[in-house]
């Protein structure tokens, strides 16, 4: 077997493993929101391509898009997290094989190369080369120029794959796209601006000549081999790390949160969640994750000069309030999964346990709210408008997000991640995800064109209040309605470990 019919039969096993799990049906509802989504990302940038096309045109400026790629680079290095998986369970079935041991290692690097996802950016990039091809560009440096954009994007998913790779084994390799990506900046944030124009404009003296041509051609094409061949290493040493376990194990002393004791039941299913949260290495890196988001957006909020306008920084206010709830809660009772079983021997244990999570959740909340706090303290917030955003987020959003207990049927690994299962979504994660995070921006918006901001303020708190001192009566109905699906999440929690 040459290395084209294995790439085509590993190609097909993967299409057939895919429409092979249970849940694949379900799956299509979060393909067809995504598609959605993405058809909304390339009108967008065929819009900004057709601008940035006729600003170039009219410039005389050919290579206006090579100095804005840094920028879009950054985007797309950003953007991939939610859309990009490292090579997963797919690899492992193949070491025991007379396969070459990298060979399928290969096969799976070279479909994320040829992933229709690397191609949306040519939404972009072909309105701006139509564009400058019109205004006197020739063809061929036309085609010469797509390819080069297209290179840039294929080494930026390769350099995205390590640093995810790298990151799920250790959050402190997050220094490296930050060395990358902000250490060069730097120096120009402190120096005076005369200074920092000065070393802009021979950076780009230096790079005008260099940018668009073959020399920058070769370098881009020396790279993605050297990345490919850095990731397959990194790939495969990683794979084998995970599925021989290596490693000792050492004791660790945990505290007992004896604090929580006075809660009853309640207290010792936080302590779970918290046990679970430190202990568990899947759950460990995505609430970490989050935390990191939050304070991203609370700081840039707080601290920022980018977002001026009262809707941009009400818009990321309330993010900050409700980005970690909108990305964990969709896949609430996935990891408890693992042991449901246990869960279900004792009359409203699941209920004491979401009730627990919901005031999981609200404590993390005290994170967002204590960054909000200088901006208020210098006047650029108002204590209305912080109270108003925490309560949306504790009243209806969470609220929301919690109907997913009644609906979520698979099991979501706690450790594994390099060699785990990919985790789908069925139909409502995707509907509940985009409901939580475009309704309340939508109600904002709506309520401050027709009251004055301070009424549209204290309209949301009595909406938030009301939400959340209700959450004994509306946990209890999503309990109830679990209690009569049980048999068939308890089938599709099994099914899916």
């Amino acid at each position: 077997m040459n290395a084209l019919q294995l790439f085509l039969l590993l190609r097909r096993h993967v299409k057939l493993s895919e429409r092979r799990h249970v849940l694949f049906e379900n799956n299509q509802y979060g393909k067809f929101f995504g598609y959605i989504l993405v058809a909304i990302v390339a009108i967008e940038l065929i819009a900004v391509g057709t601008f940035l096309g006729w600003t170039a045109a009219r410039e005389d400026l050919t290579e206006l898009v090579f100095y804005l790629m840094p920028f879009l680079l950054i985007f797309d290095f950003a953007g991939r997290f939610a859309t990009q998986q490292t090579p997963q369970m797919l690899v492992k079935p193949y070491l025991l094989t007379p396969v070459s041991k990298y060979s399928a290692v290969d096969c799976f690097l070279i479909l994320q190369l040829l992933s229709s996802g690397n191609l949306l950016w040519m939404a972009l990039f072909l309105p701006y080369a139509f564009i400058v091809w019109c205004g006197g560009l020739s063809l061929w440096a036309v085609l010469a120029m797509l390819l080069l954009l297209h290179l840039m994007v294929l080494v930026n998913s390769q350099w995205y794959l390590l640093v995810r790779t790298l990151v799920n084994q250790h959050l402190l390799w997050w220094v490296l796209p930050v060395a990358v990506y902000v250490l060069p900046w730097a120096p120009l944030l402190f120096l005076p601006e005369t200074m920092s124009d000065q070393i802009l404009d021979a950076a780009t003296d230096l790079l005008d000549g260099w940018l668009f041509s073959w020399t920058a051609f070769g370098c881009y094409v020396l790279l993605l081999l050297l990345l490919f061949a850095i990731n397959r290493r990194t790939q495969m040493h990683f794979i084998y790390d995970e599925i021989g376990r290596k490693g000792t194990t050492t004791l660790k002393t945990v505290s007992d949160f004896h604090v929580l004791n006075r809660f009853g039941q309640i207290g010792e299913y936080l302590k779970l969640e918290i046990k679970s949260t430190m202990r568990n290495k899947a759950i460990r890196s995505r609430f970490i994750q989050g935390v990191c988001f939050i304070t991203f957006f609370s700081l840039m909020i707080a601290f920022g000069n980018v977002y001026r306008s009262s809707f941009e920084r009400n818009f990321w206010c309330l993010y900050a309030f409700i980005f970690f709830g909108s990305v964990n809660l969709t896949k609430v009772m996935c990891p408890e999964g693992n042991y449901i079983d246990l869960l279900m021997v004792h009359q409203e244990n699941t209920l004491t346990l979401l009730r627990a999570k919901y005031y999981f959740y609200c404590a993390i909340l005290l994170l967002p709210l204590l960054l909000q706090l200088p901006p208020v303290i210098m006047g650029q917030f108002s204590i209305l408008m912080i109270v108003a955003y925490l309560l949306t987020a504790t009243g209806p959003v969470y609220f929301l997000l919690f109907q997913m207990a009644v609906y979520n049927k698979t099991t979501l690994p706690l450790n594994s991640r390099i060699t785990g299962k990919n985790q789908t979504e069925n139909k409502w994660q995707a509907i509940v995800s985009m409901i939580a995070f475009f309704a309340p921006v939508i109600l904002v918006m709506l309520l401050q064109t027709l009251f004055s901001p301070d009424t549209a303020y204290w309209l949301l708190i009595a909406i938030g209040l009301a939400f959340t001192l209700s959450e004994p009566w509306w946990m209890r109905h999503i309990y109830r309605r679990m209690m009569l699906r049980r048999y068939d999440n308890l089938e599709g929690f099994r099914t899916t470990r």
